[in-house]
Protein backbone atom coordinates (compact mmCIF):
# COMPACT_ATOMS: atom_id res chain seq x y z
CA UNK A 1 0.00 0.00 0.00
CA UNK A 2 1.24 3.50 -0.84
CA UNK A 3 2.33 5.38 2.26
CA UNK A 4 2.18 9.04 3.21
CA UNK A 5 5.21 11.31 2.87
CA UNK A 6 5.42 11.36 6.66
CA UNK A 7 5.53 7.56 6.91
CA UNK A 8 8.31 7.29 4.31
CA UNK A 9 10.41 10.00 5.93
CA UNK A 10 10.24 12.28 2.88
CA UNK A 11 11.75 15.72 3.52
CA UNK A 12 8.61 17.33 2.09
CA UNK A 13 6.62 15.97 5.03
CA UNK A 14 8.20 18.85 6.94
CA UNK A 15 6.26 22.08 6.39
CA UNK A 16 9.32 24.28 6.96
CA UNK A 17 11.17 22.42 4.21
CA UNK A 18 8.22 22.87 1.86
CA UNK A 19 8.26 26.62 2.46
CA UNK A 20 12.00 26.69 1.76
CA UNK A 21 11.50 24.85 -1.54
CA UNK A 22 8.70 27.26 -2.53
CA UNK A 23 10.82 30.30 -1.71
CA UNK A 24 14.01 29.11 -3.39
CA UNK A 25 12.44 28.02 -6.67
CA UNK A 26 10.02 30.90 -7.15
CA UNK A 27 12.17 33.80 -5.97
CA UNK A 28 15.81 32.69 -6.08
CA UNK A 29 15.85 30.42 -9.15
CA UNK A 30 13.02 31.61 -11.39
CA UNK A 31 13.37 35.22 -10.21
CA UNK A 32 9.59 35.54 -10.02
CA UNK A 33 8.04 38.06 -7.62
CA UNK A 34 7.14 36.86 -4.12
CA UNK A 35 3.36 36.56 -3.80
CA UNK A 36 2.99 39.48 -1.40
CA UNK A 37 4.77 41.74 -3.91
CA UNK A 38 2.21 40.79 -6.54
CA UNK A 39 -0.61 41.52 -4.11
CA UNK A 40 0.91 44.89 -3.24
CA UNK A 41 0.97 45.82 -6.94
CA UNK A 42 -2.81 45.41 -7.13
CA UNK A 43 -3.54 47.09 -3.79
CA UNK A 44 -4.32 43.91 -1.89
CA UNK A 45 -1.48 43.85 0.60
CA UNK A 46 -1.96 43.38 3.42
CA UNK A 47 -4.90 41.13 2.55
CA UNK A 48 -7.65 41.54 5.13
CA UNK A 49 -10.63 39.35 6.03
CA UNK A 50 -14.33 40.03 5.74
CA UNK A 51 -16.98 38.63 8.09
CA UNK A 52 -16.46 34.85 8.39
CA UNK A 53 -19.02 32.83 6.44
CA UNK A 54 -17.36 29.42 6.82
CA UNK A 55 -15.68 27.56 9.66
CA UNK A 56 -13.72 24.82 7.89
CA UNK A 57 -12.75 22.07 10.30
CA UNK A 58 -10.24 19.33 9.59
CA UNK A 59 -11.30 16.48 11.87
CA UNK A 60 -8.27 14.31 11.14
CA UNK A 61 -5.69 13.19 8.59
CA UNK A 62 -6.74 9.53 8.59
CA UNK A 63 -8.06 8.42 5.18
CA UNK A 64 -8.82 5.19 3.36
CA UNK A 65 -7.06 6.54 0.25
CA UNK A 66 -3.57 7.82 -0.54
CA UNK A 67 -4.07 10.21 -3.47
CA UNK A 68 -1.11 11.49 -5.47
CA UNK A 69 -2.21 15.13 -5.31
CA UNK A 70 -3.23 15.26 -1.62
CA UNK A 71 -2.12 18.47 0.09
CA UNK A 72 -3.00 16.98 3.49
CA UNK A 73 -0.68 13.96 3.01
CA UNK A 74 -3.60 11.93 4.34
CA UNK A 75 -3.79 8.15 4.43
CA UNK A 76 -4.46 5.04 6.54
CA UNK A 77 -1.12 5.52 8.30
CA UNK A 78 -1.99 9.02 9.57
CA UNK A 79 -3.26 8.87 13.14
CA UNK A 80 -3.85 12.58 13.81
CA UNK A 81 -7.52 12.85 14.79
CA UNK A 82 -9.68 15.55 16.36
CA UNK A 83 -10.93 14.62 19.83
CA UNK A 84 -14.47 15.16 21.06
CA UNK A 85 -13.07 17.73 23.50
CA UNK A 86 -11.72 19.82 20.62
CA UNK A 87 -14.98 19.34 18.72
CA UNK A 88 -16.82 20.75 21.74
CA UNK A 89 -14.56 23.81 21.66
CA UNK A 90 -15.59 24.27 18.01
CA UNK A 91 -19.24 24.00 19.01
CA UNK A 92 -18.71 26.58 21.75
CA UNK A 93 -17.19 28.99 19.22
CA UNK A 94 -20.09 28.42 16.82
CA UNK A 95 -22.65 29.00 19.56
CA UNK A 96 -21.06 32.35 20.37
CA UNK A 97 -20.58 33.54 16.78
CA UNK A 98 -22.79 33.85 13.75
CA UNK A 99 -20.87 31.70 11.26
CA UNK A 100 -23.52 30.13 9.01
CA UNK A 101 -21.63 27.23 7.39
CA UNK A 102 -19.42 24.48 8.79
CA UNK A 103 -17.22 22.68 6.26
CA UNK A 104 -15.97 19.32 7.53
CA UNK A 105 -12.88 17.90 5.91
CA UNK A 106 -10.02 15.48 6.49
CA UNK A 107 -8.56 12.93 5.50
CA UNK A 108 -11.82 11.16 5.24
CA UNK A 109 -13.79 13.05 7.91
CA UNK A 110 -16.21 10.13 8.29
CA UNK A 111 -13.40 8.03 9.79
CA UNK A 112 -13.28 10.18 12.91
CA UNK A 113 -15.12 8.10 15.56
CA UNK A 114 -17.06 11.18 16.71
CA UNK A 115 -17.95 12.39 13.21
CA UNK A 116 -21.68 11.61 13.41
CA UNK A 117 -22.02 13.10 16.87
CA UNK A 118 -20.30 16.25 15.63
CA UNK A 119 -22.61 16.58 12.61
CA UNK A 120 -25.65 16.15 14.88
CA UNK A 121 -24.42 18.84 17.28
CA UNK A 122 -23.62 21.32 14.51
CA UNK A 123 -27.05 20.71 12.97
CA UNK A 124 -28.66 21.31 16.35
CA UNK A 125 -27.09 24.79 16.31
CA UNK A 126 -28.93 25.50 13.06
CA UNK A 127 -25.81 25.71 10.93
CA UNK A 128 -25.41 24.41 7.41
CA UNK A 129 -23.13 21.37 7.36
CA UNK A 130 -20.96 20.57 4.37
CA UNK A 131 -18.93 17.34 4.24
CA UNK A 132 -16.03 16.73 1.87
CA UNK A 133 -16.45 13.07 1.03
CA UNK A 134 -14.02 11.02 -1.06
CA UNK A 135 -16.97 8.75 -2.03
CA UNK A 136 -15.06 5.47 -1.64
CA UNK A 137 -15.43 5.67 2.14
CA UNK A 138 -19.15 5.00 1.70
CA UNK A 139 -18.48 1.55 0.23
CA UNK A 140 -15.23 0.83 2.11
CA UNK A 141 -16.90 -0.87 5.07
CA UNK A 142 -20.43 -1.87 6.09
CA UNK A 143 -20.40 0.65 8.94
CA UNK A 144 -20.29 3.46 6.35
CA UNK A 145 -22.95 2.11 3.99
CA UNK A 146 -25.70 4.14 5.66
CA UNK A 147 -23.85 7.45 5.30
CA UNK A 148 -26.15 8.63 2.46
CA UNK A 149 -29.17 8.21 4.75
CA UNK A 150 -27.34 9.90 7.62
CA UNK A 151 -26.39 12.82 5.41
CA UNK A 152 -29.98 13.11 4.20
CA UNK A 153 -31.38 13.08 7.73
CA UNK A 154 -29.27 16.09 8.68
CA UNK A 155 -29.52 17.93 5.37
CA UNK A 156 -25.77 17.73 4.86
CA UNK A 157 -24.37 19.16 1.63
CA UNK A 158 -22.05 16.56 0.12
CA UNK A 159 -18.97 17.69 -1.82
CA UNK A 160 -17.44 14.66 -3.48
CA UNK A 161 -14.03 14.19 -5.07
CA UNK A 162 -14.07 12.75 -8.59
CA UNK A 163 -10.99 13.62 -10.68
CA UNK A 164 -12.64 12.63 -13.97
CA UNK A 165 -15.62 10.86 -15.50
CA UNK A 166 -13.47 7.96 -16.72
CA UNK A 167 -11.74 5.19 -14.77
CA UNK A 168 -8.27 5.69 -16.25
CA UNK A 169 -7.69 9.28 -15.14
CA UNK A 170 -9.42 8.81 -11.80
CA UNK A 171 -7.51 5.67 -10.83
CA UNK A 172 -4.18 7.18 -11.90
CA UNK A 173 -4.66 9.96 -9.39
CA UNK A 174 -6.45 8.12 -6.60
CA UNK A 175 -5.59 4.42 -6.93
CA UNK A 176 -6.86 1.27 -8.64
CA UNK A 177 -10.59 0.66 -8.37
CA UNK A 178 -11.39 4.11 -7.02
CA UNK A 179 -13.51 5.09 -10.02
CA UNK A 180 -15.77 2.04 -9.79
CA UNK A 181 -16.22 2.49 -6.03
CA UNK A 182 -16.94 6.19 -6.55
CA UNK A 183 -19.66 5.38 -9.09
CA UNK A 184 -21.25 2.93 -6.63
CA UNK A 185 -21.24 5.60 -3.92
CA UNK A 186 -22.69 8.25 -6.23
CA UNK A 187 -25.53 5.90 -7.15
CA UNK A 188 -26.22 5.34 -3.44
CA UNK A 189 -26.35 9.11 -2.89
CA UNK A 190 -28.65 9.56 -5.91
CA UNK A 191 -30.89 6.79 -4.60
CA UNK A 192 -31.73 8.73 -1.43
CA UNK A 193 -32.30 11.94 -3.38
CA UNK A 194 -28.90 13.64 -3.56
CA UNK A 195 -28.46 15.62 -6.76
CA UNK A 196 -32.05 14.95 -7.79
CA UNK A 197 -34.09 17.99 -8.96
CA UNK A 198 -36.34 19.37 -6.23
CA UNK A 199 -34.92 17.15 -3.47
CA UNK A 200 -33.12 19.96 -1.65
CA UNK A 201 -30.20 17.56 -1.17
CA UNK A 202 -27.08 19.04 -2.72
CA UNK A 203 -24.41 16.84 -4.27
CA UNK A 204 -21.43 18.64 -5.77
CA UNK A 205 -18.36 17.14 -7.39
CA UNK A 206 -14.75 18.34 -7.26
CA UNK A 207 -12.38 18.15 -10.22
CA UNK A 208 -8.61 18.37 -9.71
CA UNK A 209 -6.29 18.16 -12.74
CA UNK A 210 -4.28 14.94 -12.89
CA UNK A 211 -1.06 16.65 -13.94
CA UNK A 212 0.99 19.84 -13.89
CA UNK A 213 -1.63 22.08 -15.45
CA UNK A 214 -4.52 24.28 -14.39
CA UNK A 215 -8.15 23.20 -14.80
CA UNK A 216 -10.11 24.27 -17.85
CA UNK A 217 -13.20 26.51 -17.62
CA UNK A 218 -15.43 25.25 -14.81
CA UNK A 219 -18.74 25.64 -16.68
CA UNK A 220 -17.51 23.60 -19.64
CA UNK A 221 -16.12 20.89 -17.36
CA UNK A 222 -19.42 20.72 -15.51
CA UNK A 223 -21.32 20.16 -18.75
CA UNK A 224 -18.91 17.39 -19.78
CA UNK A 225 -19.17 15.65 -16.40
CA UNK A 226 -22.96 15.87 -16.33
CA UNK A 227 -23.35 14.50 -19.85
CA UNK A 228 -20.86 11.65 -19.39
CA UNK A 229 -22.01 10.54 -15.93
CA UNK A 230 -25.69 10.60 -16.93
CA UNK A 231 -25.11 8.79 -20.22
CA UNK A 232 -22.73 6.13 -18.91
CA UNK A 233 -23.95 5.62 -15.35
CA UNK A 234 -27.32 7.37 -14.89
CA UNK A 235 -25.77 9.68 -12.27
CA UNK A 236 -26.91 13.24 -11.60
CA UNK A 237 -25.35 15.97 -9.46
CA UNK A 238 -25.76 19.70 -8.82
CA UNK A 239 -22.50 21.53 -9.52
CA UNK A 240 -18.87 20.83 -10.30
CA UNK A 241 -16.04 22.69 -8.57
CA UNK A 242 -12.79 22.98 -10.53
CA UNK A 243 -9.90 23.35 -8.08
CA UNK A 244 -6.29 24.09 -8.98
CA UNK A 245 -3.77 21.79 -7.32
CA UNK A 246 -1.60 23.86 -4.99
CA UNK A 247 2.13 23.09 -4.69
CA UNK A 248 1.80 21.66 -1.21
CA UNK A 249 2.75 18.27 0.25
CA UNK A 250 2.19 15.31 -2.14
CA UNK A 251 1.47 17.44 -5.18
CA UNK A 252 4.64 19.42 -4.52
CA UNK A 253 6.51 16.12 -4.27
CA UNK A 254 5.04 15.03 -7.62
CA UNK A 255 6.05 18.33 -9.26
CA UNK A 256 9.63 18.07 -7.98
CA UNK A 257 10.06 14.37 -8.81
CA UNK A 258 8.58 14.72 -12.30
CA UNK A 259 10.63 17.81 -13.19
CA UNK A 260 7.48 19.91 -13.58
CA UNK A 261 7.89 22.20 -10.60
CA UNK A 262 9.52 25.22 -12.25
CA UNK A 263 7.18 25.15 -15.24
CA UNK A 264 4.08 24.78 -13.05
CA UNK A 265 5.02 27.68 -10.81
CA UNK A 266 5.70 29.87 -13.84
CA UNK A 267 2.23 29.03 -15.14
CA UNK A 268 0.62 30.02 -11.84
CA UNK A 269 2.56 33.27 -11.51
CA UNK A 270 1.97 34.26 -15.13
CA UNK A 271 -1.76 33.58 -14.76
CA UNK A 272 -2.13 35.78 -11.64
CA UNK A 273 -5.58 37.41 -11.78
CA UNK A 274 -6.32 40.46 -9.56
CA UNK A 275 -10.05 39.74 -9.74
CA UNK A 276 -9.51 36.21 -8.46
CA UNK A 277 -7.18 37.56 -5.78
CA UNK A 278 -9.98 39.76 -4.44
CA UNK A 279 -12.27 36.76 -3.95
CA UNK A 280 -9.93 34.24 -2.36
CA UNK A 281 -11.59 31.97 0.19
CA UNK A 282 -9.25 32.90 3.06
CA UNK A 283 -11.06 36.22 3.35
CA UNK A 284 -14.34 34.73 4.63
CA UNK A 285 -13.12 31.37 5.96
CA UNK A 286 -11.42 30.35 9.17
CA UNK A 287 -9.71 26.97 9.16
CA UNK A 288 -9.45 24.78 12.25
CA UNK A 289 -6.81 22.06 12.47
CA UNK A 290 -7.38 18.62 13.98
CA UNK A 291 -5.64 19.86 17.14
CA UNK A 292 -7.70 23.08 17.31
CA UNK A 293 -5.14 25.44 15.79
CA UNK A 294 -6.50 28.32 13.70
CA UNK A 295 -5.42 29.14 10.15
CA UNK A 296 -6.50 31.36 7.27
CA UNK A 297 -7.12 28.36 5.00
CA UNK A 298 -6.66 24.60 4.75
CA UNK A 299 -3.47 25.02 2.70
CA UNK A 300 -1.88 27.31 5.30
CA UNK A 301 -2.89 24.72 7.87
CA UNK A 302 -0.85 22.03 6.11
CA UNK A 303 2.14 24.38 6.00
CA UNK A 304 1.81 25.22 9.72
CA UNK A 305 1.18 28.89 8.94
CA UNK A 306 -1.05 29.91 11.87
CA UNK A 307 -3.23 33.01 11.77
CA UNK A 308 -1.44 36.28 12.55
CA UNK A 309 -3.60 36.94 15.59
CA UNK A 310 -3.62 36.64 19.36
CA UNK A 311 -6.44 34.13 18.79
CA UNK A 312 -4.52 31.08 17.52
CA UNK A 313 -6.53 28.17 18.96
CA UNK A 314 -10.22 27.37 18.92
CA UNK A 315 -10.31 27.48 22.72
CA UNK A 316 -9.41 31.18 22.51
CA UNK A 317 -11.63 31.99 19.52
CA UNK A 318 -12.01 35.76 19.42
CA UNK A 319 -13.96 37.02 16.41
CA UNK A 320 -13.01 40.65 17.04
CA UNK A 321 -9.28 39.87 17.18
CA UNK A 322 -9.49 37.64 14.09
CA UNK A 323 -11.27 40.38 12.15
CA UNK A 324 -8.24 42.63 12.63
CA UNK A 325 -5.64 40.14 11.40
CA UNK A 326 -3.67 40.36 8.17
CA UNK A 327 -4.01 37.13 6.20
CA UNK A 328 -0.79 35.10 6.04
CA UNK A 329 0.49 34.77 2.47
CA UNK A 330 3.21 32.69 0.82
CA UNK A 331 4.23 31.43 -2.62
CA UNK A 332 1.66 28.60 -2.72
CA UNK A 333 -1.08 31.28 -2.73
CA UNK A 334 -0.42 31.78 -6.45
CA UNK A 335 -2.50 28.61 -6.94
CA UNK A 336 -5.63 30.35 -5.65
CA UNK A 337 -5.19 33.46 -7.80
CA UNK A 338 -4.27 31.93 -11.16
CA UNK A 339 -6.68 32.23 -14.07
CA UNK A 340 -10.27 32.06 -12.86
CA UNK A 341 -8.99 31.53 -9.34
CA UNK A 342 -9.51 28.57 -7.06
CA UNK A 343 -11.21 27.93 -3.76
CA UNK A 344 -12.84 25.02 -1.97
CA UNK A 345 -16.01 26.13 -3.77
CA UNK A 346 -14.43 26.17 -7.21
CA UNK A 347 -13.47 29.15 -9.35
CA UNK A 348 -13.89 32.64 -7.93
CA UNK A 349 -13.63 34.96 -10.95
Amino acid sequence: MTKSLKATGNQLADSAFQLTVLRQEVVDVLHLPPFHHKMREVGLFPLTPVAPAVLQINVGKMCNQVCKHCHVDAGPDRKEIMTRETMQLCLNALAQNNIPTVDLTGGAPEMNPDFRWFVEQISALGRKVLVRCNLTIIVANKKYHDLPEFFKKHGVEVVSSLPFYSADKTDRQRGDGVFDDSIKALKMLNAVGYGQPGSGLTLNLVYNPAGAFMPGPQAALERQFKQALLKDHGIVFNSLFAITNLPVSRFLDYLVESGNYAGYMEKLVTAFNPTAATGVMCRDTISVGWDGGLYDCDFNQMLDLHVASTSQHIRDFDAAALAQRPIVLNQHCYGCTAGAGSSCGGTVA
